[in-house]
């Protein structure tokens, strides 16, 4: 995925708060996360941070499914970054891009992911994960036999997890780009 530079880039309809706006935890919490990316302070996070309290509670969610999930961190980016692709979020897409290579998320990986589960290179598992986020993005539903295949691999509890983090990307991808949100630059 890669920006396309012959369309101006859209002012954002809501901009990133300055500190006095989104208060201290969220500016602190901003600054340490675009020193972890090597970015400056992310500009979703300053820009959801304008609603202070919904901003905790989502960011308390959204850590209970990436990083503190249970599924393992390489497969959840995994998702993710399909997610991104299939709705386009480039801000997504880039940001999980450099989190999934910390976690063995390569190069290559990420091509696969832009092809999706019929690409050579998968892991049986992998290729259904892949094919599951793929039917949810469409259908906003599994079919039994992407269901039964994806509780043969995953615990009922990896499965509601697998199906709320699909659903949060799919949601924070459209609130990225309704609200013109850019990417973040990188840090100097």
């Amino acid at each position: 995925m890669s920006a396309d530079t012959s369309k101006p880039v859209p002012a954002p309809r809501i901009t990133p708060g300055s500190r006095a706006e989104v208060g201290w935890f969220t500016w602190g919490f901003a600054a340490v996360s675009g020193r972890v990316t090597g970015t400056q302070p992310p500009n979703l996070f300053l820009t959801l941070g304008r609603q202070r309290k919904l901003f905790r509670g989502w960011l308390r969610f959204a850590g209970r499914l990436m990083p503190g999930g249970t599924l393992p961190r390489r497969e959840t980016e995994m998702v993710i970054l399909r997610v991104a692709h299939l709705r386009s979020c480039e801000y997504e897409f880039e940001h999980h891009r450099k989190l999934g290579r910390r976690v063995g998320v390569t190069d290559r990986d990420v091509t696969r992911i832009v092809e999706g589960s019929d690409a050579e290179g998968w892991s049986d598992r992998e290729r259904l994960l892949l094919r599951c986020v793929d039917q949810l993005h469409h259908d906003r539903d599994l079919s039994d036999r992407n269901w039964n295949e994806l509780r043969a691999e995953l615990s009922e509890a990896q499965a509601v997890e697998f199906l709320l983090l699909v659903g949060h990307y799919e949601m924070l991808a459209t609130t990225i780009q309704t609200l013109r949100i850019r990417t973040d630059e990188p840090r100097r």
